[in-house]
């Protein structure tokens, strides 16, 4: 009996993932969409304790986040599309800049001269074509855009169903009891995951804006677009900020040919993320992020697997909430508390 139910386990858990990885186009915009309803709602949540918008009714402050949200993607996707177009109007001087730079070291190296060198260099550099990517990332731009759109909308419908949420899943489970008791489980679950989202969006807009007061004040060039992309990459946790320093350090590379301006970016990128990683978000994030980080490492692999990066993106709130609900069981309670950062629940 045993051996049949790990079978009959491990088979389904196969079929899920093949189902998830193949309905990545479908699922995904649906899954942002869930969680940026988190941040919205925590966010019109806190717009009812002030003192003048606070007056109106919740459906309109939930109706002004919506249309906010909505406005803030279509710019983020704006800015995107405009850098796009200048960083490919740059590309040849970059290129200009590396291969100095390139030349520069290999005569630092003393092998300018030797034979071998040219061949390597044609074997590597000489290889690189970049306009002809210029193709594929503007394909892969308009599916960002398409995904975008498919958010928003998403979002919009789950915000019209939320406030009938309660009473569907009442009926649904036959009795007031268990639906409360369901409820009760989304509740906690929303509860958890939009502190977690809404101290994260103000710790990454923090950070985003503390590069670009850096990334400015050295003279990178894109320096908005560049913070927006380290803010965005800091919600996948522990390589999101290595991966959001390193670009801007390698266009700074290129930009100048100089290795001093690419070191002085680093030093200065490196020690805001340092700040906020290491100071600020520890204050900010108190209990909320309640999984071990062996576990968060897993949940970055599998969902980093099938998603990419926004599967990096949502791996934690994913997790999470499956924790929350494991918790809830009694059968599987034990496995949340190993899930768990200190064991508590």
């Amino acid at each position: 009996m045993r051996l049949g139910t790990i079978t009959f386990g491990t088979a389904l858990a196969i079929m899920l993932g093949w189902l998830i990885w193949m309905g990545k186009p479908i699922l995904l915009p649906v899954l942002v969409a869930v969680v940026s309803l988190y941040v919205l709602s925590a966010a019109a949540t806190a717009l009812k304790k002030l003192p003048l918008i606070g007056v109106l009714p919740l459906w309109a402050l939930r109706t002004l986040v919506l249309l906010a949200f909505a406005a803030g993607l279509a710019a983020l996707f704006f800015m995107l599309v405009v850098n796009f177009g200048r960083v490919a109007e740059q590309i040849p001087g970059y290129e200009q800049n590396l291969d100095r730079l390139v030349a520069r070291g290999a005569t630092l190296l003393g092998i300018e001269d030797e034979p071998n060198w040219a061949i390597v260099r044609d074997a590597t550099l000489g290889r690189i074509n970049v306009a002809s990517y210029i193709g594929t990332f503007a394909n892969q731009i308009r599916g960002i855009g398409a995904t975008l759109f498919l958010v928003v909308l998403y979002a919009a419908f789950l915000f019209a169903e939320r406030a009938l949420f309660a009473d569907k899943i009442s009926i649904a489970l036959g009795g007031f009891q268990r639906g409360q008791k369901a409820v009760d489980l989304v509740d906690r679950i929303n509860t958890r995951i939009s502190d977690y989202l809404l101290v994260k969006t103000f710790v990454n807009v923090v950070l985003a804006a503390i590069s670009f007061a850096i990334m400015w004040a050295i003279g990178i060039e894109f320096a908005l677009f560049w913070a927006v992309l380290i803010g965005f990459l800091n919600y996948v946790p522990y390589f999101g900020s290595l991966i959001g320093v390193l670009f801007p350090v390698l266009l700074s590379l290129v930009q100048s040919g100089s290795f001093q301006f690419a070191g002085i970016a680093l030093v200065g990128l490196t020690i805001a993320q340092v700040y906020v990683g290491a100071v600020l978000e520890p204050r900010l994030m108190g209990r909320t992020f309640n999984l071990s980080p062996a576990v968060v490492l897993l949940a970055l692999a599998f969902w980093g697997a099938l998603w990419g990066i926004a599967g990096a993106i949502l791996a934690v709130p994913l997790t999470a909430s499956l924790v929350i609900v494991l918790a809830e069981i009694d059968a599987t309670r034990p496995i949340a508390v190993m899930l768990s950062a200190r064991g508590r629940i």
